[in-house]
């Protein structure tokens, strides 16, 4: 495109050489998003199988389930927190100040959230060292599962 005295075209809003900068950060977000599906998925076998490793040494049906609702609830904080992030990524990212606002508003509703499923399968099953013991298996499964698949995608490329 020229302008009315016949220059040089105009540049565009989004130069050739800065395209390549767009398709990385999408597939650096499709990796992200990846990742924590499969983190989340290691979250719930985790928390099967402590509630089903409850089952086999003999622990009653209330102690197993009380394992898996721990473990649930950690599965829940690791989905919250993959959606959030979701909706964090589709805001504009030129307002650092409203992004890191968003980021403390999502970190306490995480906090509320397992506070209140915590206290809520503690009262009902009053089986509190167990729903504790499958809520931390599942955050302790968040946490190597991310280093280990973080380890993995940095090996590869």
């Amino acid at each position: 495109m020229t302008n009315s005295v016949g220059e040089e075209p105009q540049e565009r809003l989004t130069p050739p050489l800065n395209a390549a900068i767009i398709a990385a950060l999408a597939e650096a977000e499709a990796q992200e998003k990846q990742q924590i599906r499969r983190v989340t998925g290691v979250q719930f076998l985790v928390a099967v199988l402590a509630g089903g490793a409850a089952l086999g040494i003999g622990a009653t049906p209330q102690f197993a389930i009380a394992v898996l609702i721990g473990g649930g609830v950690s599965v829940l904080n690791g989905a919250m927190m993959a959606w959030r992030m979701s909706r964090a990524n589709q805001r504009s990212a030129h307002d650092a100040h409203l992004q890191l606002r968003l980021m403390y508003f999502y970190a306490a509703e995480r906090f509320f959230l397992v506070v209140v499923s915590l206290g809520l399968a503690m009262a009902i099953l009053k089986l509190p060292l167990a729903v504790l013991g499958g809520f931390v298996l599942g955050q302790a499964a968040l946490l190597v599962a991310r280093l280990f698949l973080r380890i993995k995608t940095e090996d590869s490329e």
